[in-house]
Order: C-alpha cells, then structure tokens, then sequence
C-alpha cells in the first residue's frame, strides 16, 4: 500500500468531524472518497495532506508515518495535490503554470517532464502560451492536474474535480484521470460525481457523518442498492 491511514480523528477546534477513519490506497490505483455533503469527505483529505491537523490517528506513505508533517514537507515527500479551487496560476501561460510546477527540478528534467506531459495532455502542448485564466473549467482542470504531475509524486490526491464541468468536460476530466493511473501514479479522489468516479476507481469508501459507512471495490458499491438508496444517489438519466 502506498497509503495507509489508521484511526484518523481530527475537526476543526474542539468540533471534531471525522472519527476513526482506515483507509488505503495500493500503489497504481485508484481509490474514490464518495459521500454527501458534509460526509467528512474534503476535512479528511486535508488532514492526510497536512492541511489540518490530526488529533488522533496514523497516515503512512510509502512505509513513513507522515502524520503531523505539514503540507509542504508532504507535497516534497511525494504527494500532489489538485484543489478544488485556486488551482492554476491564472495569469501565467499553460507553459509558465508547468515550470511553476517543476521548479524543484534541474532545467534539463524540467524540460523533458513538460515534454512528457504535453504528450499526455495535447490540448495543452497547442495552447501552451495561452492565460491559464483563459481557459475553460475543464481546460484548467487538466493544467492543474498536469502541473500537480510535474515532480512525478506516486500519489496524486483529487479534490473534486468535476466541480462545476459541463458533461463534456467531465467525461474528459475523468479519461485523464485513468490515463494518469495507466501510468503508474497512485490516485486518491474525492469525488460528488458517483457514478463517473465508480467507472474509472478500483475501489471506494463511501463516507456518512464522518465515517465510513461501506469500502469495498467500485463495482461491488455500485450494484449496492441500499448504498445507492441511502447515500449515492441515482444515476441521472437525459431528459
């Protein structure tokens, strides 16, 4: 397992909103976080990358505890991170964004990572001069993801990243992801979108009130019908 979290506890203050969490996450995979508004969801993946602090509980990556460690110790050891928001330098170009992202590395392997990743994302190779904040939703979507891939993490956390897409753009969102899992990196993903999320995740956990309500693999909570019924919702038909 490339990510393991034991027992995690933590809140914000004395209001404490996820209780006991165990989760994990095998290497290559992907691992979708789903559940309602107010499931812990987004509190829990802030906690694991530093951003909130555990009262109680382990997270270890790659066999080390990282719990405690701020963000930025965790993002060097190897974790990337796609926000929700705020996701893109908006006033940089595509090819700025990417530099930005790799600023860690030589020139020389910055060079051949972009390289790399514009074979990954073609869209941006063509639009590489072009505003980040000129972009559509999903464009900068696809820029915060390649931008997060930049330093190669093992592990790449997803928050939300279907947020506010039209169905085009969701759909291509989701095809990156996959493709990015083809390749080796790990994926760990908050997702409302259930249904797309369970097409492309090996499993899940499904989160209510701060807990886990039911893990298991995509297919086995997606044939759930009292999962559904209860916490997932149902899949939307056009109309």
């Amino acid at each position: 397992m490339i990510l393991e979290v034991r027992d995690l506890h933590c809140g914000y203050g004395a209001d404490e909103i996820v209780h006991g969490i165990d989760l994990e996450v095998a290497a290559g995979s992907i691992v979708a976080i789903l559940g309602p508004n107010g499931s812990g969801k987004s509190t829990f993946l802030k906690a694991v990358l530093g951003y909130l602090k555990i009262s109680r509980g382990s997270v270890r990556f790659s066999g080390r505890d990282i719990a405690g460690q701020g963000a930025s110790a965790i993002a060097a050891g190897g974790v990337g991170y796609v926000p929700q928001l705020n996701n893109v330098f908006k006033p940089m170009t595509i090819l700025e964004n990417l530099e930005m992202g790799g600023y860690r590395l030589a020139a020389a392997a910055r060079a051949d990572r972009i390289r790399a990743l514009f074979d990954l994302f073609p869209l941006l190779r063509e639009r590489r001069g072009q505003p980040a904040g000129t972009l559509s939703g999903g464009e900068r979507q696809l820029l915060a993801m390649a931008r997060a891939l930049m330093t190669s993490p093992p592990l790449l956390c997803l928050d939300e990243p279907s947020a506010g897409l039209a169905p085009l753009k969701v759909a291509e969102v989701f095809r990156h992801v996959a493709a990015i899992a083809g390749l080796g990196t790990a994926i760990l993903l908050v997702e409302q979108d259930v249904h797309n999320a369970l097409a492309v995740a090996d499993r899940g956990y499904v989160f209510a009130a701060g807990r886990v309500a039911f893990a298991g693999t995509a297919d086995a909570i997606a044939s759930d019908e009292r999962m559904r019924q209860a916490y997932l919702g149902h899949r939307r038909t056009a109309s």
